[in-house]
């Protein structure tokens, strides 16, 4: 199945692969794949995770395969079924399903967020929900799966350790990323860092409405220093959100970075096609405090 679909950028659009395990209907996005393969027999390894049915190496790169069932805690199936090869957060990363739907573009709009009973700051395996005819399709977390799996694919969160003690609260962050989680870890990380002044916000519209609003009291230029997007987001994703930001004479002389688990080569391209003036990958908390101390310098705002 080709997977290289591009979408023109900042049109709060993305193409949503879907996939059964059993009667369940489950979505990734797009984005993340780097191909689907047919099942083919995996190598366990001796005292891993129990979703981790074990590795393959097609064309001489060894991936992991996690059983999605079992993360789901589900039965192993009765099917061979399929790999679905991604890439995120810099890994390749196998998942086992049991057959492919097909691929549906959406609208972030038309994706529910999932409510605080099943999306905590705990974690959860769902990002959103979306309705397709007759039926529900959840869009899976692969980032929250890979890291209860193995955590230090998460946010490099030492690298804020070794800090010296510092004082930044003169300048403001607006910070825009739905996952609760994600959301305080990186705040958290911030204000290790000396940055106390946070405005945050669970998606683009959001932080979106949020800048607006304070444009249009006067209070935007010298109150916001630096806005920090995420691209994954229900109602307006982040690459809308930089577009929107960038094409406005007064909003664009804030820097903006966009700190994302798609950041791959593609997608880099289209954040600096929108006017990103960084773009970090999700592990690298570190590199994103000082891409911060950098572009708030440069920029006098």
């Amino acid at each position: 199945m080709d997977t290289n679909i591009l979408l023109e950028s900042g049109t709060n659009e993305l193409e949503i692969l879907e996939f059964a395990l059993g009667d369940n209907h489950y979505g990734i996005n797009v984005a993340k794949i780097k191909e689907i393969l047919q099942y083919s027999q995996v190598t366990p390894v001796p005292n891993s995770h129990p979703s981790v049915e074990g590795i393959f190496m097609p064309r001489d790169v060894m991936i992991t395969v996690i059983n999605l069932r079992r993360c789901l805690g589900m039965p192993d199936p009765e099917v061979d079924g399929l790999f679905i090869i991604t890439n995120f957060n810099k890994l390749n990363v196998a998942f086992h399903v049991d057959q492919v739907i097909g691929i549906h573009r959406v609208s972030w709009e038309e994706i529910i967020k999932p409510d605080s009973t099943i999306n905590g700051e705990n974690g959860s395996v769902s990002t959103g929900v979306i309705k397709m005819n007759d039926r529900l399709v959840v869009i899976l977390d692969f980032e929250s799966i890979v890291s209860s799996i193995s955590p230090e694919t998460g946010l490099r969160t030492a690298d804020i350790d070794n800090l010296q003690a510092r004082d930044r609260s003169d300048s403001r962050i607006l910070i825009a990323e739905d996952s609760p989680l994600l959301s305080k870890l990186i705040t958290d990380c911030l204000k290790k860092a000396g940055y106390q002044d946070l405005i945050v916000t669970n998606n683009g519209q959001e932080a979106w409405d949020k800048i607006c609003e304070m444009k249009k009291n006067g209070t935007l230029i010298g109150g916001v220093q630096c806005i920090i997007t995420d691209i994954e987001m229900p109602q307006m994703d982040g690459h809308r959100l930089t577009k929107l930001c960038k094409s406005d004479d007064t909003i664009k002389q804030i820097p903006l970075v966009i700190f994302s688990s798609l950041v791959n080569e593609e997608m880099r391209r289209k954040g600096e096609q929108l006017g990103a003036d960084a773009q970090l990958t999700k592990p690298e908390i570190g590199m994103l405090v000082d891409a911060i101390d950098r572009l708030i310098a440069e920029s006098g705002v």
